[in-house]
């Protein structure tokens, strides 16, 4: 499981993408894994849609993914689901390959007013994250939210409550977006205080479009610290500019965890490689060995043939036999 890679390696590097919603979203998937194979991350996490919209196509997503050889972990919502539907899509991932589950509480399906949070069976995360826990069988990691959660009355409440699932058998943390590493050891040291030792991996996204960010910030309350805003004002005009400035950003912000020492690195990828391919070269970290050092990359062929029908040479990882 997952888990196990913080154990080994230190940053553990990994990436988030989300489900295409265009009928050719398999073909984008599998240009994806073959670009993400080059830069090796640890796992790559899958999302899920407000209410379960992507239920489906998360499930084909992750499964495609972990039968390419990727360590995967998929997000699961507990809004709008019945226990009993939870339990069909633990089943379907576990037949799919999947381990590890990012367990949320999520949000309303879009344009639904009035949710009733408490109307299913997973009011909060950490319901969510003690049903899979009983269940057994995966390893189970939850959202941190350095600056609180949009949500919450108070920052140190919702500190509480993140102590809360880690304390029901949450094995690490994934923060939410950031754009100020002083914001993170902030929380890292507020959260090690309250007694969550579990590893963190600090959230990173870059900017790269000033509506996109504008965007993020409504829906998350993520702060914009007043060099990030010099950098939106300089480039309004100029998307090229505004998208290179963005990826540089975000490399000093890597640069700035990993000297730090942090667990994890986790890189919201927006489906995109190359600036993730440009951040782990500018920092080094494509040169990292993200993987435990019993294990190795192996190039294997697969019998299912993906979408376009070529059956691609890809690379999982094996236990090697010579140690």
């Amino acid at each position: 499981m997952i888990k196990e890679f913080f154990n080994y390696r230190r940053p553990v590097v990994s990436f988030e993408i989300f489900p295409p919603k265009t009928e050719d979203r398999m073909e984008i998937v599998s240009r994806l894994a073959s670009q993400f194979k080059e830069l090796n991350p640890s796992f790559i996490s899958v999302t899920y849609g407000a209410g379960g919209t992507t239920r489906d196509t998360t499930i084909e997503v992750a499964t495609y993914l972990s039968r390419l050889g990727f360590e995967v972990m998929a997000h699961l919502t507990g809004v709008g689901h019945t226990a009993g539907e939870i339990d069909d899509i633990l089943s379907r991932l576990k037949a799919g390959g999947v381990d590890d589950i990012l367990a949320l509480r999520g949000d309303p399906p879009k344009g639904v007013e009035n949710f009733d949070y408490a109307a299913g069976d997973f009011k909060f995360a950490v319901d969510l994250v003690r049903h899979i826990r009983r269940r057994g069988g995966f390893g189970v990691a939850a959202a941190a939210y350095p600056e609180g959660h949009i949500a919450s009355p108070r920052i140190k409440l919702d500190w509480m409550h993140l102590k809360e699932k880690v304390d029901a058998g949450v094995d690490f943390l994934i923060t939410q977006l950031y754009f100020d590493n002083r914001v993170f050891y902030n929380f890292l040291d507020s959260v090690r205080r309250l007694g969550i030792a579990c590893p963190i991996s600090a959230g990173i996204l870059p900017v790269l479009s000033a509506d996109a960010l504008k965007r993020m910030v409504t829906l998350c309350g993520a702060a914009i610290p007043a060099k990030l805003w010099d950098i939106i004002d300089k480039y309004a005009d100029d998307h090229e500019s505004l998208e290179k400035a963005g990826i540089e950003y975000a490399t000093a912000q890597v640069h700035d965890l990993v000297e730090y020492g942090v667990d994890g690195v986790h890189l919201y990828t927006l489906n995109r490689a190359e600036w993730v391919a440009a951040v782990l070269k500018d920092t080094g970290l494509d040169r990292y060995e993200h993987l435990p050092e019993a294990w190795e990359w192996q190039q294997v062929q697969y019998g299912e043939l993906p979408p376009g029908g070529r059956n691609p040479a890809v690379w999982q990882v094996v236990e090697r036999r010579d140690l």
